[in-house]
């Protein structure tokens, strides 16, 4: 017969252990909330009287509702009223001594039959249980913060609970209405595994001044659809806690991606922990604060004016693919005459056709008219003669990501367009300057790594040689914001921001399931409902192409020889037998 858990306690009410105590309270059940001392517990019922107060304002639960919520709680710094509950969840900071010692003094307050639960988030459910008399009764119940709002709940069984507990918490949490996923006793467990090596090699950026903390979080936000940029979310998670959970990862499966980046420890010694203390990677209005303040480190205000730039009035684009396209467009819109050049008429035909498909329709949805479209296409000439390009002002080229190809169209370019003409590179990974220093104008090539659909998509990466002249760069980020779109900049690196902070997550994921620790079902909706990711890490290695995916990570791995960025062999194999996602119908998940 299984449990009934009419009344629980949770010990440590901060953020997170607040929000536990509201999910609890929410769904009918009584909750003993205990705090160290007074203080600390005057700040946790702030916390709770916050939460149900932004849900009340927002329409998500009653007042009456609220007040009842609020009436089955009770606070304590007494840990012998956990005496009558059924189960006791301890949401104490990150250390492992200070749980087991938490878990001992609990062991021993509690019924022989009540289950203890864990919120770590990384940190050995085995090695907390072994602290009490009883661990067998011990499992993992890691929630998500806001534990109110995100449905997705690890629950951790070890070698030693008990199948009835074990079971017993799963329905728990169903009847929460969170969507558990059961994983065994592995430092991080699913989403932390998956997450903090992202958020390592962030930080590492950042560290090594590679690209500034707005480009990393912007690049993320708008170039992946991630909610939060990496450091931002370093910030609300604290670096304290974010250091203990890589320190942990690390120290268990001895990971280069898991070693904490040294800043990140100087920043916690400095009291540098994020939101909590009013700084952290930003500057925050005050300690627990989410509204960022100008610092330092805050870009200055650029001036409009296109004083000390290249002037750029005509605009060429070079091939005839799908970003090819939506370049043509997205220059065109913005009122520049674009010469399209590919290699045969019916393909310049095709680039003219597509843009027309496109527009009618923005027209269909309301976003442009007929007029303005008409003004559109009559910005748009086609040539299949490079000679086409000679007077334009610059030159982007969206032809095969294959760096022959790419040379020999620079050597072409670089012998046909004028003196002070921008050639620009749209590469997702092959290196600027290996398509700069096949012309003689090397000060003149730049990366502009547009985003598809490149009508829609915000992001331009702009890339920067050791040879690019800073006129260069600053007139291919002013382009940027004329034609609409958010330009970061960095340097001439492998996979520049997105992609190196991207694929080496995903290729994490694939070493996961190729483990066998836990399905792609479980992985995806960690990422998805754990993180708030738009997409799970192996859907979306099936929409980008397995093929490409491989390419991608061997060009990382060539480049920073890294033993974790090596593509796994899981990703190889299918890329072998032909899976490759969505477009062959197979890759990580059958597709109709």
């Amino acid at each position: 017969m299984s449990r009934e858990f009419t009344s629980v306690g949770v010990i440590g009410l901060g953020t997170m252990g607040a929000g536990i105590v509201e999910v609890f309270a929410r769904n009918g059940i009584d909750v003993v909330a205990v705090e160290i001392d007074d203080d600390a517990l005057e700040r946790g019922r702030g916390h709770l009287d916050s939460s149900t107060g932004r849900a009340v304002s927002r329409g998500k639960i009653s007042q009456a509702s609220a007040d009842a919520l609020l009436a089955r709680v009770t606070f304590t710094t007494d840990l012998q009223q956990l005496a009558g509950c059924q189960l006791v969840v301890e949401a104490v900071p990150e250390s492992l001594e200070l749980k087991k010692a938490t878990f001992a003094k609990v062991d021993a307050v509690v019924r022989p039959d009540a289950v203890l639960a864990t919120n770590t988030s990384s940190l050995p459910v085995t090695e907390i249980a072994v602290a009490t008399a009883n661990p067998k009764r011990v499992v993992g119940m890691h929630f998500f913060n806001p534990a109110p709002v995100l449905q997705f709940v690890e629950v951790i069984k070890t070698v030693i609970t008990a199948d009835d507990v074990f079971e017993d918490v799963k329905a728990l949490a169903e009847k929460l209405d969170k969507k558990p996923v059961i994983v065994a006793d592995k430092a991080g467990f699913i989403a932390n595994a998956l997450l903090f090596g992202y958020l390592n090699h962030a930080v590492s950026m950042y560290e090594t001044k590679y690209a500034s903390r707005e480009d990393i979080d912007a690049a993320m936000r708008l170039g992946c659809g991630y909610p939060m940029g990496p450091l931002a979310l370093m910030d609300l998670i604290g670096l304290d806690t974010a250091y203990e959970i890589l320190d942990t990862m690390y120290k268990q499966g001895r990971d280069r991606l898991h070693a904490p980046t040294p800043v990140i420890k100087q920043m916690v010694s400095a009291g540098l922990k994020g939101r909590k203390t009013g700084r952290g990677f930003y500057t925050y209005a005050g300690p627990g604060s989410s509204q960022v303040v100008p610092d330092a480190q805050t870009p200055a205000h650029v001036d409009a004016s296109t004083e000390g730039l290249r002037e750029v009035r005509t605009v060429g684009v070079v091939g005839s693919g799908t970003m090819a396209t939506g370049i043509a467009e997205v220059f065109a819109q913005a009122g520049f005459p674009v010469t399209c050049v590919a290699r045969s008429q019916e393909r310049v035909d095709g680039v003219r056709a597509g843009v027309e498909r496109s527009q009618v329709t923005a027209i269909e949805r309301g976003r442009t008219t007929r007029e303005d479209a008409d003004g559109l296409m009559a910005r748009l000439t086609g040539s299949t003669d490079r000679a086409a390009l000679a007077d334009v002002d610059l030159v982007i080229e969206a032809v095969a990501e294959d760096l022959a190809v790419k040379q020999e169209l620079f050597t072409d370019l670089d012998a046909i367009c004028k003196p002070g003409a921008i050639l620009a590179t749209t590469t997702s990974s092959l290196p600027v300057i290996d398509c700069a220093t096949v012309t003689a104008r090397p000060q003149d090539v730049v990366g502009m790594h547009f985003f598809n659909p490149a009508q829609v998509m915000q992001l331009v990466e702009v890339v920067h040689t050791v040879s690019t002249d800073e006129q260069v760069v600053a007139t291919a980020q002013a382009l940027c914001d004329r034609v609409g779109k958010y330009a970061v900049t960095c340097g001439d690196r492998s996979g520049f921001i997105v992609n190196a902070l991207l694929f080496p997550y995903l290729n994490d994921a694939v070493k996961m399931l190729s483990s066998n620790y836990a399905t792609a079902d479980d992985i995806d909706t960690a990422m998805k409902t754990g993180c708030g990711l738009p997409m799970g890490p192996l859907e979306l290695l099936d929409v980008v192409g397995l093929d490409v995916s491989l390419a991608i990570q061997r060009e990382l791995y060539l480049e920073f020889r890294e033993p974790g960025f090596a593509p796994a062999p899981l990703l190889e194999h299918l890329v072998t037998a032909g899976y490759l996602g969505r477009k062959t119908g197979r890759g990580f998940r059958t597709h109709t």
